[in-house]
């Protein structure tokens, strides 16, 4: 898929042409493909890795347990999931949950910067270290070291990586320095930035370059 494919499309016309893509090997192997979901106008998007086996079923984002999770801490901190996107790098369940290849993040980029550019949001959350390290382009890119920084992914999108609710899964402790209370103390900064650029605050931010 070119970029110049999507080009005119309206979101549904993106989210159509996922559901029925066919570029590369990730396709064969899936129930569903996982567009995202959210509004059209959201300021906030959250793009994760890829659809795990509970996303492969239903054909949408973040509904197994990490969603459940990433819903709590939406809701913590004071968003309604409704209000914001949800999508993923790649739109189909890699096998077994594997990390997707740089083949399958080229091949679904155009649809996920499609879906960027239409929704138009002013902050995005990268969850995981491979969102992260792929919308950064770095190949150097450490979750536990960038997670809670503020980059500048264009002109007027701001990002901020978060760990995934996956990871978070694995680690029960709420302790000082655990990656759930660094998870919380993200999000708060997270909520006061969407609070500003909403309300028409200028934040420059930190280069990614």
């Amino acid at each position: 898929m070119k970029y110049t494919d999507l080009e005119g499309l309206s979101l549904s016309g993106v989210n159509e042409r996922i559901r029925a893509c066919v570029d590369c090997p990730l396709a064969v192997g899936r129930t569903m493909a996982v567009p995202g979901e959210g509004p059209e106008s959201a300021a906030l998007m959250f793009i994760g890795e890829g659809p795990g086996a509970d996303e492969d079923q239903s054909g949408q984002p973040f509904v197994g347990k990490a969603g459940e999770l990433l819903g709590k801490i939406l809701q913590a901190a004071g968003f309604e999931r409704s209000q914001v996107f949800i999508t993923n790098t790649v739109k189909c369940r890699p096998p077994n949950n594997r990390d997707p290849s740089k083949e399958e993040l080229d091949c679904c980029w155009p649809y996920l910067l499609r879906q960027i550019e239409l929704v138009k949001p002013r902050l995005i959350g990268s969850l995981g270290r491979i969102a992260g390290g792929y919308l950064l382009s770095s190949d150097k890119f450490s979750i536990t070291k960038e997670h809670g920084r503020i980059f500048s992914f264009s002109n007027d999108t701001l990002l901020m990586p978060l760990y995934h609710p996956s990871y978070l899964l694995r680690s029960d402790s709420r302790e000082k320095g655990s990656p759930k209370h660094q998870m919380w103390d993200d999000m708060k900064k997270l909520r006061k930035l969407y609070d500003e650029l909403t309300a028409g605050a200028k934040f420059t931010g930190e280069s990614s370059q």
